[in-house]
C-alpha cells in the first residue's frame, strides 16, 4: 500500500483509481485507457496518460490493457 497522503490526488486523479479497481473487480481485468477515460469523463486518452504519469510520480501504478511494447512502461526506454 502507499504512504501517499489521500489529499495530494487531485477529485479526477482519485476517480481514476477508483474506476481501475472497480473496473478490475467487475471485469477480472484491467481496463483500457480509452475505457478509464470514459468512466471518468475525459475523451482525451492524452489526458488519461497525463494522469497515470503523475499517479506514478505519486507511487501509484494503475494497470491499464492495450498494445503492448518492448518499452518499459515507466520510463519509455
Amino acid at each position: 500500500m502507499s504512504t501517499i497522503a489521500p489529499y495530494a490526488l487531485t477529485d479526477r486523479q482519485r476517480r481514476i483509481v477508483a474506476c481501475a479497481r472497480e473496473w478490475i473487480a467487475e471485469h477480472g481485468e484491467a481496463p483500457s485507457v480509452r475505457e478509464l477515460g470514459a468512466a471518468v469523463g475525459l475523451t482525451s486518452s492524452s489526458s488519461v496518460a497525463y494522469h497515470l504519469r503523475r499517479l506514478r510520480e505519486h507511487g501509484l501504478t494503475v494497470e491499464t490493457r492495450g498494445r503492448r511494447s518492448d518499452r518499459c512502461p515507466h520510463c519509455g526506454q
